[in-house]
C-alpha cells in the first residue's frame, strides 16, 4: 500500500521546508512521515538549538523549538500537529485510521506517550537517587499501558502497515534504548514488554524507517553530553 501510492504524493510536495535538529525524536517523526507520504524532495535546515537562528525564532516565536514545517508558505509547528496536517494534505497514504474512534484513540495514545513516557524517561536518564527512581517507576508504568494497546498478531499499532501512532511512538524504538544505555536503566524490558519489543523490531526494520535513522554511536555520545551538562547544574 505504501510503495504503490508514493507517486500520488510526489506530485504535491513542492515548496516544503523542514527546520530540524538531527538528535530530536520529534523532528525525526516528521521526517519518517514525509518518507511514508512519499514527500522525498524538500529543503531541510539543521538548527543549532543552543544558538537558534533568526528564522526559527521568527517562524516559531511561541515555543522557539523544532520541528517547524513550511508548506507553500504556511508554517506549522509541534510534531503531532504537523503529522495531522500532513495526513490531511497528502491524502494518498493515510496515517490516521479511517474511523473517528480509531483516530481519537491514536491521538490519545500519541499524547500519552509524549506526556507520560517521554518526560519520565528523560528525567530518569538525567537524574539520580529518589528523583531517578520515581521517574523510572512512572516511565515503566506508562510503557506497560502502551504495551496493552498492541494487539497480539499485529505488527503495528493499527495492523499490518505503519500508521500515525507508530510514527508518533517511533522514538520508543530508536531513542529510548539510547536513553536507557546513557542512564544505566531499563524501561522497556523484553520479558515485561514483549509486544513493544516485537513492534520496535518491526518498526526499525521497515524499509523507509531503517534508511532514516540517526547513528546510534553519535546519539549515545550526544546524550551522554546532555546528561553531563544537566547533572552539573
Amino acid at each position: 500500500m505504501i510503495f504503490g501510492s508514493v507517486k500520488m504524493a510526489m506530485a504535491d510536495q513542492t515548496n516544503v521546508k523542514l527546520l530540524g535538529m538531527w538528535a530530536s525524536p520529534f523532528v525525526r517523526r516528521v521526517q519518517w512521515a514525509l518518507s511514508l507520504k512519499g514527500v522525498i524532495s524538500y529543503d531541510y535546515v539543521e538548527e543549532d538549538i543552543l544558538n537558534k537562528s533568526s528564522l526559527l525564532l521568527e517562524l516559531n516565536p511561541v515555543h522557539q523549538k523544532v520541528p517547524v514545517l513550511i508548506h507553500d508558505g504556511k508554517v506549522i509547528c509541534e510534531s503531532l500537529v504537523i503529522l495531522e496536517y500532513m495526513d490531511e494534505t497528502w491524502k494518498g497514504i493515510p496515517l490516521l485510521p479511517h474511523d473517528p474512534h480509531g483516530r481519537a484513540m491514536a491521538r490519545f495514545w500519541a499524547r500519552f506517550s509524549d506526556e507520560k513516557l517521554e518526560p519520565n524517561a528523560w528525567t530518569a536518564m538525567c537524574s539520580e537517587g529518589e528523583e531517578k527512581e520515581g521517574a523510572l517507576k512512572r516511565a515503566i508504568e506508562a510503557a506497560s499501558k502502551i504495551e496493552e494497546q498492541l494487539i497480539k498478531g499485529r505488527r503495528f499499532f493499527g495492523g499490518d502497515d505503519i500508521g500515525y501512532l507508530d510514527v508518533a511512538m517511533g522514538w520508543v524504538a530508536c531513542w529510548l534504548p539510547v536513553w536507557e544505555e546513557v542512564g544505566a536503566m531499563s524501561i522497556v524490558d523484553p520479558a515485561r514488554h514483549p509486544r513493544i519489543t516485537s513492534w520496535a523490531g518491526d518498526f526499525l526494520s521497515h524499509p523507509l524507517i531503517r534508511t532514516n535513522l540517526p547513528p546510534k554511536d553519535e546519539m549515545v555520545d550526544y546524550f551522554h553530553g546532555k546528561r553531563k551538562r544537566i547533572m552539573a547544574h
